[in-house]
Protein backbone atom coordinates (compact mmCIF):
# COMPACT_ATOMS: atom_id res chain seq x y z
CA UNK A 1 0.00 0.00 0.00
CA UNK A 2 1.53 3.35 -1.06
CA UNK A 3 0.45 6.45 0.83
CA UNK A 4 1.19 9.85 -0.72
CA UNK A 5 1.05 13.20 1.02
CA UNK A 6 0.16 16.14 -1.19
CA UNK A 7 -1.63 18.46 1.17
CA UNK A 8 -0.22 21.66 2.53
CA UNK A 9 -0.32 20.30 6.06
CA UNK A 10 1.85 17.25 5.23
CA UNK A 11 4.60 18.61 7.45
CA UNK A 12 2.34 17.93 10.39
CA UNK A 13 1.69 14.33 9.45
CA UNK A 14 5.13 12.75 9.05
CA UNK A 15 6.12 9.88 11.31
CA UNK A 16 8.00 10.86 14.40
CA UNK A 17 11.55 9.70 14.86
CA UNK A 18 12.07 7.90 18.14
CA UNK A 19 15.42 8.61 19.78
CA UNK A 20 17.35 5.65 21.16
CA UNK A 21 18.99 6.16 24.51
CA UNK A 22 20.70 2.86 25.29
CA UNK A 23 23.99 3.60 23.56
CA UNK A 24 22.19 3.47 20.24
CA UNK A 25 21.95 -0.28 20.70
CA UNK A 26 18.89 -0.65 18.53
CA UNK A 27 16.86 -2.14 21.34
CA UNK A 28 13.21 -1.51 20.61
CA UNK A 29 10.48 -0.54 23.01
CA UNK A 30 7.72 -2.88 23.95
CA UNK A 31 5.11 -0.94 21.98
CA UNK A 32 2.46 -3.33 20.72
CA UNK A 33 2.08 -3.45 16.97
CA UNK A 34 -1.68 -3.35 17.43
CA UNK A 35 -1.30 0.29 18.38
CA UNK A 36 -0.34 1.12 14.79
CA UNK A 37 -3.07 3.03 12.99
CA UNK A 38 -5.05 0.48 11.03
CA UNK A 39 -5.32 2.84 8.07
CA UNK A 40 -1.52 3.21 8.02
CA UNK A 41 -1.82 6.96 8.38
CA UNK A 42 1.32 8.73 9.57
CA UNK A 43 1.69 9.71 13.19
CA UNK A 44 0.44 13.09 14.20
CA UNK A 45 3.82 14.12 15.52
CA UNK A 46 5.29 16.71 13.23
CA UNK A 47 8.36 15.99 11.20
CA UNK A 48 9.60 19.41 12.01
CA UNK A 49 9.47 18.64 15.69
CA UNK A 50 10.90 15.20 15.20
CA UNK A 51 13.61 16.60 13.00
CA UNK A 52 14.56 19.15 15.59
CA UNK A 53 14.79 16.45 18.22
CA UNK A 54 17.01 14.44 15.92
CA UNK A 55 19.33 17.34 15.33
CA UNK A 56 19.66 17.94 19.05
CA UNK A 57 20.46 14.30 19.77
CA UNK A 58 24.17 13.81 20.40
CA UNK A 59 25.45 10.91 18.30
CA UNK A 60 27.48 9.25 21.01
CA UNK A 61 27.10 11.22 24.21
CA UNK A 62 29.40 14.18 23.62
CA UNK A 63 29.00 15.22 27.24
CA UNK A 64 31.03 12.22 28.40
CA UNK A 65 33.06 11.25 25.35
CA UNK A 66 34.66 14.66 25.00
CA UNK A 67 34.80 15.62 28.65
CA UNK A 68 38.05 16.71 30.17
CA UNK A 69 37.83 13.89 32.69
CA UNK A 70 37.62 11.21 30.00
CA UNK A 71 40.73 12.54 28.28
CA UNK A 72 42.62 12.89 31.55
CA UNK A 73 41.77 9.29 32.42
CA UNK A 74 42.79 8.16 28.94
CA UNK A 75 46.18 9.82 29.36
CA UNK A 76 46.59 8.47 32.90
CA UNK A 77 45.73 4.86 32.03
CA UNK A 78 47.85 4.94 28.86
CA UNK A 79 50.70 6.37 30.93
CA UNK A 80 50.32 3.55 33.46
CA UNK A 81 50.43 0.99 30.65
CA UNK A 82 53.39 2.83 29.18
CA UNK A 83 55.39 2.45 32.38
CA UNK A 84 54.82 -1.30 32.33
CA UNK A 85 56.08 -1.39 28.75
CA UNK A 86 59.05 0.98 28.91
CA UNK A 87 60.57 0.19 32.33
CA UNK A 88 63.72 -1.92 31.74
CA UNK A 89 62.93 -1.98 28.01
CA UNK A 90 66.53 -2.91 27.22
CA UNK A 91 66.12 -6.18 29.12
CA UNK A 92 66.89 -8.81 28.13
CA UNK A 93 70.10 -7.55 26.59
CA UNK A 94 69.92 -10.08 23.80
CA UNK A 95 68.30 -10.62 20.42
CA UNK A 96 64.94 -12.12 21.36
CA UNK A 97 63.08 -14.61 19.15
CA UNK A 98 62.30 -13.07 15.73
CA UNK A 99 64.15 -9.86 16.56
CA UNK A 100 66.93 -11.70 14.74
CA UNK A 101 65.06 -10.89 11.52
CA UNK A 102 63.13 -7.70 12.11
CA UNK A 103 65.56 -5.61 14.15
CA UNK A 104 68.56 -6.44 11.98
CA UNK A 105 66.50 -5.87 8.83
CA UNK A 106 65.35 -2.52 10.21
CA UNK A 107 68.93 -1.52 10.97
CA UNK A 108 70.22 -2.30 7.49
CA UNK A 109 67.20 -0.60 5.94
CA UNK A 110 68.07 2.52 7.92
CA UNK A 111 71.75 2.27 6.98
CA UNK A 112 71.50 1.22 3.31
CA UNK A 113 67.86 1.70 2.28
CA UNK A 114 67.12 -2.03 1.99
CA UNK A 115 67.33 -5.15 4.15
CA UNK A 116 70.70 -6.93 3.89
CA UNK A 117 71.89 -10.44 4.61
CA UNK A 118 73.84 -11.26 7.75
CA UNK A 119 76.30 -14.10 8.33
CA UNK A 120 75.35 -16.72 10.90
CA UNK A 121 78.67 -16.49 12.74
CA UNK A 122 81.72 -14.25 12.68
CA UNK A 123 85.27 -14.93 13.85
CA UNK A 124 87.00 -11.98 15.47
CA UNK A 125 90.41 -12.31 17.15
CA UNK A 126 90.25 -16.09 16.84
CA UNK A 127 86.91 -16.13 18.64
CA UNK A 128 83.82 -17.29 16.78
CA UNK A 129 80.52 -15.78 17.88
CA UNK A 130 76.99 -15.84 16.58
CA UNK A 131 75.91 -12.70 14.79
CA UNK A 132 73.06 -12.18 17.25
CA UNK A 133 75.45 -12.17 20.20
CA UNK A 134 77.75 -9.72 18.45
CA UNK A 135 74.83 -7.50 17.44
CA UNK A 136 73.55 -7.34 21.03
CA UNK A 137 77.05 -6.48 22.27
CA UNK A 138 77.20 -3.44 19.97
CA UNK A 139 78.98 -4.88 16.91
CA UNK A 140 76.21 -3.89 14.50
CA UNK A 141 77.98 -3.33 11.17
CA UNK A 142 78.66 -6.90 10.05
CA UNK A 143 75.93 -7.14 7.40
CA UNK A 144 76.67 -8.49 3.93
CA UNK A 145 76.21 -6.53 0.70
CA UNK A 146 73.64 -8.98 -0.66
CA UNK A 147 69.91 -8.29 -0.30
CA UNK A 148 67.95 -10.15 2.35
CA UNK A 149 65.00 -12.33 1.36
CA UNK A 150 62.25 -10.82 3.49
CA UNK A 151 58.86 -12.51 3.63
CA UNK A 152 56.85 -9.63 5.11
CA UNK A 153 56.20 -6.15 3.70
CA UNK A 154 58.47 -3.39 5.00
CA UNK A 155 56.22 -0.99 6.99
CA UNK A 156 56.81 -2.65 10.37
CA UNK A 157 60.57 -2.70 9.90
CA UNK A 158 60.59 0.93 8.82
CA UNK A 159 58.75 1.78 12.04
CA UNK A 160 61.34 -0.13 14.06
CA UNK A 161 64.04 1.76 12.18
CA UNK A 162 62.51 5.06 13.34
CA UNK A 163 63.15 3.98 16.90
CA UNK A 164 66.71 3.07 15.98
CA UNK A 165 67.22 6.46 14.35
CA UNK A 166 65.86 8.65 17.14
CA UNK A 167 66.85 6.66 20.22
CA UNK A 168 70.53 5.99 19.83
CA UNK A 169 70.90 3.44 17.06
CA UNK A 170 71.36 -0.32 17.22
CA UNK A 171 73.86 -0.11 20.07
CA UNK A 172 70.99 0.95 22.35
CA UNK A 173 68.89 -2.17 22.85
CA UNK A 174 65.92 -0.11 24.05
CA UNK A 175 65.92 1.56 20.62
CA UNK A 176 65.16 -1.81 19.02
CA UNK A 177 61.90 -1.93 20.95
CA UNK A 178 60.79 1.63 21.52
CA UNK A 179 58.61 1.77 18.40
CA UNK A 180 56.59 -1.29 19.38
CA UNK A 181 56.32 0.09 22.93
CA UNK A 182 54.90 3.36 21.62
CA UNK A 183 52.48 1.41 19.43
CA UNK A 184 51.31 -0.49 22.51
CA UNK A 185 50.76 2.73 24.45
CA UNK A 186 48.80 4.28 21.58
CA UNK A 187 46.66 1.14 21.41
CA UNK A 188 45.64 1.60 25.06
CA UNK A 189 44.45 5.14 24.37
CA UNK A 190 42.60 4.18 21.18
CA UNK A 191 40.90 1.25 22.89
CA UNK A 192 39.62 3.48 25.67
CA UNK A 193 38.14 5.93 23.16
CA UNK A 194 36.61 3.05 21.19
CA UNK A 195 35.03 1.61 24.36
CA UNK A 196 33.70 5.04 25.30
CA UNK A 197 32.16 5.49 21.87
CA UNK A 198 30.63 2.00 21.93
CA UNK A 199 29.29 1.88 25.48
CA UNK A 200 28.99 5.55 26.54
CA UNK A 201 30.25 4.74 30.02
CA UNK A 202 33.50 6.08 31.42
CA UNK A 203 34.11 3.30 33.98
CA UNK A 204 33.79 0.70 31.22
CA UNK A 205 36.23 2.68 29.06
CA UNK A 206 38.69 2.78 31.96
CA UNK A 207 38.19 -0.96 32.42
CA UNK A 208 39.16 -1.49 28.76
CA UNK A 209 42.30 0.59 29.16
CA UNK A 210 43.37 -1.11 32.38
CA UNK A 211 42.89 -4.60 30.92
CA UNK A 212 44.91 -3.63 27.86
CA UNK A 213 47.61 -2.13 30.08
CA UNK A 214 48.13 -5.22 32.25
CA UNK A 215 47.70 -8.09 29.78
CA UNK A 216 50.76 -10.26 29.24
CA UNK A 217 50.52 -10.53 25.46
CA UNK A 218 50.09 -6.77 25.25
CA UNK A 219 53.12 -6.19 27.49
CA UNK A 220 55.50 -8.71 25.91
CA UNK A 221 54.59 -7.69 22.36
CA UNK A 222 55.23 -4.06 23.33
CA UNK A 223 58.67 -4.96 24.69
CA UNK A 224 59.94 -7.11 21.82
CA UNK A 225 60.94 -5.87 18.37
CA UNK A 226 58.38 -7.87 16.40
CA UNK A 227 55.79 -6.75 13.84
CA UNK A 228 52.40 -7.85 15.12
CA UNK A 229 51.89 -4.95 17.54
CA UNK A 230 51.80 -2.62 14.55
CA UNK A 231 49.07 -4.65 12.82
CA UNK A 232 47.02 -4.47 16.00
CA UNK A 233 47.30 -0.71 16.45
CA UNK A 234 46.62 0.04 12.77
CA UNK A 235 43.58 -2.26 12.73
CA UNK A 236 42.29 -0.80 15.99
CA UNK A 237 42.84 2.72 14.66
CA UNK A 238 40.90 1.86 11.49
CA UNK A 239 38.10 0.39 13.60
CA UNK A 240 37.97 3.64 15.55
CA UNK A 241 37.76 5.66 12.33
CA UNK A 242 34.87 3.52 11.08
CA UNK A 243 33.02 4.00 14.36
CA UNK A 244 33.36 7.76 13.93
CA UNK A 245 32.12 7.37 10.35
CA UNK A 246 29.09 5.51 11.68
CA UNK A 247 28.25 8.37 14.04
CA UNK A 248 28.72 10.89 11.24
CA UNK A 249 26.51 8.85 8.90
CA UNK A 250 23.80 8.51 11.52
CA UNK A 251 23.65 12.25 12.09
CA UNK A 252 23.56 12.92 8.37
CA UNK A 253 20.76 10.39 7.88
CA UNK A 254 18.67 11.92 10.65
CA UNK A 255 19.13 15.42 9.35
CA UNK A 256 18.18 14.40 5.81
CA UNK A 257 15.27 12.30 7.06
CA UNK A 258 13.79 15.34 8.79
CA UNK A 259 14.03 17.23 5.49
CA UNK A 260 12.68 14.41 3.32
CA UNK A 261 9.82 13.65 5.70
CA UNK A 262 8.74 17.29 5.67
CA UNK A 263 8.65 17.52 1.88
CA UNK A 264 5.26 18.00 0.23
CA UNK A 265 5.99 15.04 -2.04
CA UNK A 266 6.88 12.65 0.81
CA UNK A 267 5.50 9.13 0.30
CA UNK A 268 5.15 6.40 2.90
CA UNK A 269 4.69 2.65 2.86
CA UNK A 270 3.77 0.42 5.80
CA UNK A 271 6.50 -1.66 7.38
CA UNK A 272 6.02 -5.39 7.65
CA UNK A 273 9.13 -6.11 9.73
CA UNK A 274 9.28 -6.63 13.47
CA UNK A 275 12.46 -4.55 13.47
CA UNK A 276 10.48 -1.45 12.49
CA UNK A 277 8.12 -1.19 15.45
CA UNK A 278 9.33 2.37 15.96
CA UNK A 279 8.58 3.12 12.30
CA UNK A 280 5.27 1.54 11.25
CA UNK A 281 5.55 3.71 8.15
CA UNK A 282 8.73 3.96 6.10
CA UNK A 283 9.71 6.92 3.98
CA UNK A 284 10.12 6.24 0.26
CA UNK A 285 13.26 8.25 -0.48
CA UNK A 286 16.90 7.55 -1.24
CA UNK A 287 18.34 9.62 1.57
CA UNK A 288 21.89 11.03 1.59
CA UNK A 289 24.96 9.44 0.08
CA UNK A 290 27.15 7.96 2.78
CA UNK A 291 29.87 6.25 0.75
CA UNK A 292 32.60 8.82 1.29
CA UNK A 293 33.84 10.35 4.48
CA UNK A 294 37.31 11.36 5.53
CA UNK A 295 36.97 8.86 8.39
CA UNK A 296 36.60 6.01 5.93
CA UNK A 297 39.44 7.50 3.90
CA UNK A 298 41.69 7.40 6.98
CA UNK A 299 40.54 3.86 7.80
CA UNK A 300 41.52 2.66 4.33
CA UNK A 301 45.01 4.13 4.73
CA UNK A 302 45.43 2.60 8.19
CA UNK A 303 44.36 -0.79 6.88
CA UNK A 304 46.77 -0.37 3.98
CA UNK A 305 49.51 0.25 6.55
CA UNK A 306 48.41 -2.85 8.50
CA UNK A 307 48.68 -4.89 5.29
CA UNK A 308 52.06 -3.26 4.72
CA UNK A 309 53.22 -4.78 8.01
CA UNK A 310 51.91 -8.28 7.33
CA UNK A 311 49.49 -9.56 4.73
CA UNK A 312 47.08 -10.65 7.45
CA UNK A 313 46.04 -7.00 7.67
CA UNK A 314 43.97 -7.46 4.53
CA UNK A 315 41.51 -9.67 6.41
CA UNK A 316 40.71 -6.76 8.69
CA UNK A 317 40.16 -4.62 5.59
CA UNK A 318 37.66 -7.08 4.13
CA UNK A 319 35.68 -7.54 7.35
CA UNK A 320 35.70 -3.90 8.45
CA UNK A 321 34.62 -2.59 5.05
CA UNK A 322 31.68 -4.99 4.89
CA UNK A 323 30.78 -4.13 8.47
CA UNK A 324 30.86 -0.38 7.77
CA UNK A 325 28.63 -0.67 4.70
CA UNK A 326 26.15 -2.87 6.59
CA UNK A 327 26.12 -0.36 9.46
CA UNK A 328 25.15 2.43 7.08
CA UNK A 329 22.48 0.36 5.35
CA UNK A 330 20.97 -0.77 8.64
CA UNK A 331 20.99 2.78 10.01
CA UNK A 332 18.95 3.87 6.98
CA UNK A 333 16.33 1.37 8.05
CA UNK A 334 16.41 2.43 11.69
CA UNK A 335 16.00 6.08 10.78
CA UNK A 336 12.94 5.18 8.70
CA UNK A 337 13.90 4.91 5.02
CA UNK A 338 12.14 2.23 2.98
CA UNK A 339 14.81 1.50 0.36
CA UNK A 340 17.59 0.97 2.83
CA UNK A 341 18.91 -2.28 1.38
CA UNK A 342 18.88 -1.13 -2.23
CA UNK A 343 20.47 2.22 -1.44
CA UNK A 344 22.98 0.89 1.06
CA UNK A 345 24.22 -2.15 -0.80
CA UNK A 346 23.68 -1.24 -4.44
CA UNK A 347 24.57 2.45 -4.34
CA UNK A 348 26.83 3.15 -1.37
CA UNK A 349 28.74 -0.15 -1.29
CA UNK A 350 30.16 0.06 -4.86
CA UNK A 351 31.10 3.71 -4.34
CA UNK A 352 32.83 2.82 -1.10
CA UNK A 353 34.81 0.05 -2.77
CA UNK A 354 35.66 2.40 -5.62
CA UNK A 355 37.97 4.47 -3.43
CA UNK A 356 38.82 2.25 -0.45
CA UNK A 357 40.30 -0.57 -2.54
CA UNK A 358 42.62 1.77 -4.51
CA UNK A 359 43.64 3.50 -1.27
CA UNK A 360 44.55 0.16 0.27
CA UNK A 361 46.52 -0.86 -2.82
CA UNK A 362 48.32 2.48 -3.17
CA UNK A 363 49.27 2.56 0.51
CA UNK A 364 50.58 -0.98 0.31
CA UNK A 365 52.61 -0.43 -2.86
CA UNK A 366 53.98 2.85 -1.48
CA UNK A 367 55.36 0.91 1.47
CA UNK A 368 57.70 -0.84 -0.98
CA UNK A 369 59.26 2.42 -2.20
CA UNK A 370 62.69 1.38 -0.93
CA UNK A 371 62.52 -1.84 -2.95
CA UNK A 372 61.66 0.09 -6.12
CA UNK A 373 64.41 2.66 -5.58
CA UNK A 374 67.25 0.18 -5.04
CA UNK A 375 68.22 -1.88 -8.04
CA UNK A 376 70.04 -4.40 -5.82
CA UNK A 377 66.90 -5.22 -3.82
CA UNK A 378 65.96 -8.87 -3.53
CA UNK A 379 64.62 -10.16 -6.90
CA UNK A 380 64.64 -6.64 -8.33
CA UNK A 381 66.40 -7.95 -11.45
CA UNK A 382 64.32 -11.14 -11.74
CA UNK A 383 62.55 -10.00 -14.91
CA UNK A 384 65.84 -9.16 -16.63
CA UNK A 385 67.17 -12.63 -15.80
CA UNK A 386 63.93 -14.41 -16.80
CA UNK A 387 62.76 -12.95 -20.12
CA UNK A 388 59.37 -14.18 -21.25
CA UNK A 389 58.41 -15.46 -17.79
CA UNK A 390 55.90 -14.21 -15.27
CA UNK A 391 53.33 -11.54 -16.13
CA UNK A 392 54.96 -10.59 -19.41
CA UNK A 393 52.78 -7.56 -20.22
CA UNK A 394 54.04 -5.70 -17.14
CA UNK A 395 57.17 -3.51 -17.13
CA UNK A 396 60.23 -5.38 -15.87
CA UNK A 397 60.24 -3.81 -12.41
CA UNK A 398 56.58 -4.58 -11.79
CA UNK A 399 57.03 -8.06 -13.23
CA UNK A 400 59.81 -8.68 -10.71
CA UNK A 401 57.64 -7.19 -7.96
CA UNK A 402 54.75 -9.52 -8.76
CA UNK A 403 57.03 -12.54 -8.95
CA UNK A 404 58.54 -11.66 -5.59
CA UNK A 405 55.05 -11.60 -4.12
CA UNK A 406 54.27 -14.97 -5.66
CA UNK A 407 57.37 -16.36 -3.96
CA UNK A 408 56.32 -14.79 -0.66
CA UNK A 409 52.85 -16.31 -1.03
CA UNK A 410 54.32 -19.77 -1.58
CA UNK A 411 56.47 -19.35 1.51
CA UNK A 412 53.55 -18.39 3.74
CA UNK A 413 51.15 -21.04 2.46
CA UNK A 414 53.65 -23.90 2.67
CA UNK A 415 55.43 -23.05 5.93
CA UNK A 416 55.00 -26.17 8.04
CA UNK A 417 58.41 -26.52 9.70
CA UNK A 418 57.88 -27.96 13.20
CA UNK A 419 58.65 -25.64 16.11
CA UNK A 420 58.60 -26.29 19.84
CA UNK A 421 56.18 -23.43 20.42
CA UNK A 422 53.93 -23.67 17.38
CA UNK A 423 50.25 -23.41 18.33
CA UNK A 424 47.02 -24.26 16.55
CA UNK A 425 45.16 -20.99 15.79
CA UNK A 426 41.98 -22.34 17.37
CA UNK A 427 43.78 -22.46 20.73
CA UNK A 428 44.97 -18.85 20.73
CA UNK A 429 42.03 -17.32 22.65
CA UNK A 430 42.62 -19.75 25.52
CA UNK A 431 46.42 -19.21 25.54
CA UNK A 432 47.00 -22.96 25.61
CA UNK A 433 50.49 -22.89 24.09
CA UNK A 434 52.18 -19.53 24.80
CA UNK A 435 55.42 -18.62 23.07
CA UNK A 436 58.66 -18.58 25.04
CA UNK A 437 60.63 -15.67 23.59
CA UNK A 438 63.57 -15.95 25.96
CA UNK A 439 64.79 -18.18 28.79
CA UNK A 440 68.27 -18.08 30.26
CA UNK A 441 70.07 -19.00 33.45
CA UNK A 442 71.44 -15.97 35.27
CA UNK A 443 74.72 -16.04 37.16
CA UNK A 444 74.64 -14.88 40.75
CA UNK A 445 71.48 -13.93 42.60
CA UNK A 446 70.41 -10.44 41.52
CA UNK A 447 66.98 -8.96 42.15
CA UNK A 448 64.33 -11.38 43.36
CA UNK A 449 66.86 -14.21 43.24
CA UNK A 450 68.42 -12.85 46.42
CA UNK A 451 65.32 -14.04 48.28
CA UNK A 452 66.24 -17.64 47.49
CA UNK A 453 70.04 -17.79 47.17
CA UNK A 454 70.16 -21.59 47.11
CA UNK A 455 68.11 -21.70 43.91
CA UNK A 456 69.19 -21.34 40.28
CA UNK A 457 68.43 -17.83 39.02
CA UNK A 458 66.67 -17.54 35.64
CA UNK A 459 65.19 -14.85 33.40
CA UNK A 460 62.32 -15.42 30.99
CA UNK A 461 60.10 -13.62 28.51
CA UNK A 462 56.96 -15.68 27.97
CA UNK A 463 54.32 -14.23 25.69
CA UNK A 464 51.44 -15.45 27.80
CA UNK A 465 48.30 -13.40 28.24
CA UNK A 466 46.79 -12.81 31.63
CA UNK A 467 44.79 -16.06 31.86
CA UNK A 468 41.71 -14.44 33.39
CA UNK A 469 41.50 -11.76 30.69
CA UNK A 470 41.67 -14.30 27.89
CA UNK A 471 39.45 -16.94 29.48
CA UNK A 472 36.79 -14.47 30.60
CA UNK A 473 37.06 -12.64 27.28
CA UNK A 474 36.57 -15.85 25.31
CA UNK A 475 33.51 -16.76 27.39
CA UNK A 476 32.11 -13.26 26.94
CA UNK A 477 32.68 -13.42 23.18
CA UNK A 478 30.66 -16.64 22.98
CA UNK A 479 27.91 -15.16 25.15
CA UNK A 480 27.81 -12.10 22.91
CA UNK A 481 27.46 -14.30 19.86
CA UNK A 482 24.44 -16.01 21.40
CA UNK A 483 22.91 -12.67 22.39
CA UNK A 484 23.58 -11.25 18.94
CA UNK A 485 21.88 -14.21 17.26
CA UNK A 486 18.88 -14.08 19.60
CA UNK A 487 18.44 -10.32 19.52
CA UNK A 488 19.70 -9.97 15.94
CA UNK A 489 20.02 -6.21 15.95
CA UNK A 490 22.49 -5.02 18.59
CA UNK A 491 25.19 -3.73 16.28
CA UNK A 492 27.79 -3.45 19.04
CA UNK A 493 27.87 -7.19 19.57
CA UNK A 494 28.64 -7.74 15.91
CA UNK A 495 31.20 -4.92 16.09
CA UNK A 496 33.07 -6.87 18.77
CA UNK A 497 32.94 -10.05 16.71
CA UNK A 498 34.26 -8.20 13.67
CA UNK A 499 37.67 -8.12 15.34
CA UNK A 500 37.63 -11.89 15.70
CA UNK A 501 36.45 -12.35 12.12
CA UNK A 502 39.26 -10.15 10.82
CA UNK A 503 42.09 -11.15 13.13
CA UNK A 504 41.53 -14.74 14.14
CA UNK A 505 39.13 -16.85 12.08
CA UNK A 506 41.05 -16.40 8.77
CA UNK A 507 43.88 -18.39 10.34
CA UNK A 508 41.59 -21.42 10.43
CA UNK A 509 42.39 -21.96 6.76
CA UNK A 510 46.07 -22.45 7.69
CA UNK A 511 45.72 -25.18 10.29
CA UNK A 512 48.74 -26.97 8.82
CA UNK A 513 50.93 -23.87 8.94
CA UNK A 514 53.52 -23.08 11.60
CA UNK A 515 51.80 -20.43 13.72
CA UNK A 516 52.30 -19.03 17.20
CA UNK A 517 50.05 -17.82 19.99
CA UNK A 518 51.69 -14.39 20.06
CA UNK A 519 49.90 -13.67 16.77
CA UNK A 520 46.82 -13.30 18.98
CA UNK A 521 47.92 -9.77 19.90
CA UNK A 522 45.80 -8.60 16.96
CA UNK A 523 42.59 -9.83 18.64
CA UNK A 524 43.46 -8.67 22.16
CA UNK A 525 41.47 -5.40 21.80
CA UNK A 526 38.36 -7.35 20.84
CA UNK A 527 38.84 -9.89 23.64
CA UNK A 528 38.74 -6.89 25.97
CA UNK A 529 35.80 -5.29 24.15
CA UNK A 530 33.90 -8.56 24.60
CA UNK A 531 34.42 -8.24 28.36
CA UNK A 532 33.34 -4.61 28.20
CA UNK A 533 30.23 -5.47 26.19
CA UNK A 534 29.13 -8.01 28.78
CA UNK A 535 29.90 -5.49 31.54
CA UNK A 536 27.66 -3.02 29.74
CA UNK A 537 24.95 -5.66 29.36
CA UNK A 538 25.09 -6.32 33.11
CA UNK A 539 24.94 -2.58 33.76
CA UNK A 540 21.55 -2.50 32.07
CA UNK A 541 20.18 -5.85 33.24
CA UNK A 542 21.46 -6.31 36.81
CA UNK A 543 21.36 -4.32 40.01
CA UNK A 544 24.09 -1.81 40.69
CA UNK A 545 25.52 -3.96 43.47
CA UNK A 546 25.67 -7.08 41.28
CA UNK A 547 27.28 -5.05 38.49
CA UNK A 548 29.92 -3.65 40.84
CA UNK A 549 30.75 -7.08 42.26
CA UNK A 550 30.80 -8.64 38.78
CA UNK A 551 33.38 -6.10 37.64
CA UNK A 552 35.32 -5.42 40.82
CA UNK A 553 36.13 -8.97 41.93
CA UNK A 554 37.43 -10.24 38.54
CA UNK A 555 39.33 -6.99 37.99
CA UNK A 556 41.04 -7.33 41.36
CA UNK A 557 42.01 -10.92 40.55
CA UNK A 558 43.30 -9.85 37.13
CA UNK A 559 45.52 -7.17 38.66
CA UNK A 560 46.95 -9.63 41.18
CA UNK A 561 47.68 -12.19 38.45
CA UNK A 562 49.35 -9.56 36.26
CA UNK A 563 51.58 -8.51 39.16
CA UNK A 564 52.45 -12.17 39.72
CA UNK A 565 53.30 -12.80 36.05
CA UNK A 566 55.02 -9.49 35.30
CA UNK A 567 58.54 -10.78 36.15
CA UNK A 568 58.31 -13.57 33.55
CA UNK A 569 56.90 -11.18 30.96
CA UNK A 570 59.86 -8.82 31.33
CA UNK A 571 62.98 -10.97 31.92
CA UNK A 572 63.35 -10.07 35.59
CA UNK A 573 65.83 -12.42 37.33
CA UNK A 574 63.80 -14.80 39.50
CA UNK A 575 64.43 -18.11 41.30
CA UNK A 576 63.78 -21.14 39.14
CA UNK A 577 61.02 -22.32 41.51
CA UNK A 578 59.29 -18.96 41.16
CA UNK A 579 59.35 -19.26 37.37
CA UNK A 580 58.06 -22.84 37.58
CA UNK A 581 55.15 -21.72 39.78
CA UNK A 582 53.84 -19.77 36.78
CA UNK A 583 53.73 -22.83 34.56
CA UNK A 584 50.19 -23.86 35.48
CA UNK A 585 49.97 -26.34 32.62
CA UNK A 586 52.54 -28.56 30.94
CA UNK A 587 51.80 -26.82 27.64
CA UNK A 588 53.00 -23.52 29.11
CA UNK A 589 56.56 -24.80 29.59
Amino acid sequence: MDISSHTAHSKATAPSTRLHSHADSAEHSSTNRSHVNKTHQPSSTSAATGGTAVLKHAPFGRGSAYSLLSWLLTIFVAGFGGLLRIWRLSEPRAVVFDETYYVKDAWTMLMTGEARDWPKTITLSDTTSTIDKLFASGNTDQWLPTAEYVVHPPIGKWLISLGLKFFGGATNIAAWRISVAIAGIIAIAILMRVALRLFHNLPIAVLAGVLMSVDGVGITMSRTGLLDNFIMVFALGAFSMLLIHRDWARERLREQYAIDASARSARWIPSTSRFDRDHPLLLVAKGPRLAFSWWRFAAAILLGLATGVKWSGIYFFAVFCVLSVVWDAWERRRVGYARWLHTGLLRDAPLTALYMLPLLALTYVASWTGWFLHSDSYMHDWAANHPGEGVTWLPDTLRSFVQYHIQMWKFHTTLDTPHNYMANPLTWPLQIRPTSFYWERVSGHPGLCSLQPQSQCVAAVTSLGNPLIWWIGSACALALLVLAILRKYDWRMWAVWAGFLGGWLPWAQYMHRTTFTFYSIVILPWIILAICAMADWLRHHASKRIWQFSIGIPLGAILVISAFFYPIWTAMPVPYEFWLSHMWFQSWI
